[in-house]
């Protein structure tokens, strides 16, 4: 088998949109990297995901190069809706964070554009990456090792960043007595489809607590919409056809909104289970942690995609010092930083997810009390309050 060697300051594990931002930012600092994935273009790209950005993203995306798209074709969201009861309840999300917005504009998108840069700045991406191993981030010599067809290569760097995901080989790679790992599954999951139908609002997030369970209504564009309904968690998509979908949903609106859902062939059609997970530590050596390597959060409150970059953020930052001013300070205060922002967004995410949705003993007098802290919460502008400011972001600096 024949044998190749290369050398980068920062090798990147993942082409997901967490290690190609990541890679962005290190370019435009003039720091080299190398992104490996274990998947193909394709495969990566057909990954439904989340769609709802913070500013901080957004930004992010603009800081990195790569805001165009966004810019052109995304569409911001002043306000969310509650349903319950049967009723729709506004909140006025910009209004009560000083005109703070979200921005609908899918992962695949976001991934396409940040693809689409690379390639055009000519950066290398090795797509199909197999037996990925890291070896040594306990020294300050760590490489990786990998396969492309009859060769074995070895890329050598300063730092490794593992943004591969919940089932990556990154986490996978630390001695269990190294990290703590905290995990809550819930007892169900979110059927989601995606469709070529206008939705249902387009300038808000609307979500629904009723008495057969949790739905959402978000959107891609315009011209695309992505509806949730909760469904027991060994739910089969062959469960579900779309005609059985679109009943359901509608049964989970009040009748107004219900009435105006336009109704067509699913293009994708997924369940999902819900959970909440961190893994402490998110540095290793010279091995980080990034996005769902590190902790998921249950799409409730459209945390997932906005946490990574956020991590991207304090690490690109990170490495940047390191490189340009010879200064750890970064790297060594790297997974307090990003925990701390994490386990707010948990928080929020847990809160919200156990606010909107059926549980096993949520029947009677649990549904009676969720209703009447949904009645509290529209009716309170200090609650009120609470959730826009957690729904659109709390700055990277917060409470620092």
């Amino acid at each position: 088998m024949n044998t190749t060697q290369k050398r980068t300051q920062v090798a990147i594990i993942g082409a997901g949109p967490s290690g190609l931002l990541l890679g962005a930012l290190l370019h435009r600092a003039g720091i080299d990297n190398v992104i490996l994935e274990r998947q193909s273009p394709e495969y990566v790209l057909s990954r439904i995901r989340a769609g709802i950005l913070e500013q901080v993203s957004v930004d992010l995306l603009h800081e990195a190069g790569v805001g165009q798209g966004v810019t052109l074709g995304g569409t911001v969201h002043n306000s969310i809706e509650l349903v319950f009861a049967n009723k729709r309840h506004p909140i006025d999300v910009t209004g009560l964070t000083n005109g703070k917005v979200v921005t609908a504009y899918g992962q695949t998108e976001v991934t396409k554009d940040l693809m689409d840069h690379r390639s055009s700045q000519g950066l290398e991406t090795i797509y199909e990456a197999k037996d990925v191993a890291l070896h040594n981030f306990d020294s300050t010599q760590p490489s990786i090792t990998y396969t492309l067809g009859e060769t074995t290569h070895t890329l050598q760097a300063d730092f490794i960043a593992g943004c591969d995901g919940f089932h990556g080989v990154s986490r996978a790679s630390v001695p269990k007595g190294a990290v703590q790992e905290y995990e809550k599954v819930y007892p169900f999951g979110w059927l989601g489809i995606l469709a070529d139908v206008p939705p249902v609002s387009p300038h808000a997030i609307i979500y629904a607590n009723s008495e057969r369970g949790f739905a959402l209504c978000s959107m891609r564009s315009m011209t695309r919409s992505r509806y949730y309904v909760q469904c027991p968690i060994d739910d089969k998509v062959s469960d579900w056809s779309d005609d059985r979908f679109w009943t359901e949903l509608k049964s989970r609106l009040d009748p107004e909104l219900a009435s105006r859902i336009v109704t067509g062939p699913s293009i994708e059609k997924s369940i999902a289970p819900l959970r909440s997970f961190v893994a402490e530590p998110m540095r290793f050596g010279r091995l980080f942690l990034a996005g769902d390597a590190a902790h998921i959060v249950p799409p409730t409150g459209a945390k997932g995609l906005n946490l990574a970059a956020t991590d991207v953020k304090y690490l690109s930052s990170a490495f940047i010092e390191y490189f340009k001013e010879q200064s750890s300070a970064g790297i060594d205060h790297y997974s307090a930083r990003c925990l701390k922002r994490i386990w707010r967004a948990e928080r929020f995410s847990w809160w919200l997810t156990s606010l909107m949705h059926r549980f096993p003993d949520t029947a009677g007098f649990g549904q009676k009390v969720q209703e009447a802290e949904l009645d509290y919460l529209v009716h309170s502008e200090a609650l009120s309050k609470s959730l826009s400011e957690n729904y659109v972001g709390l700055p990277l600096d917060f409470a620092e």
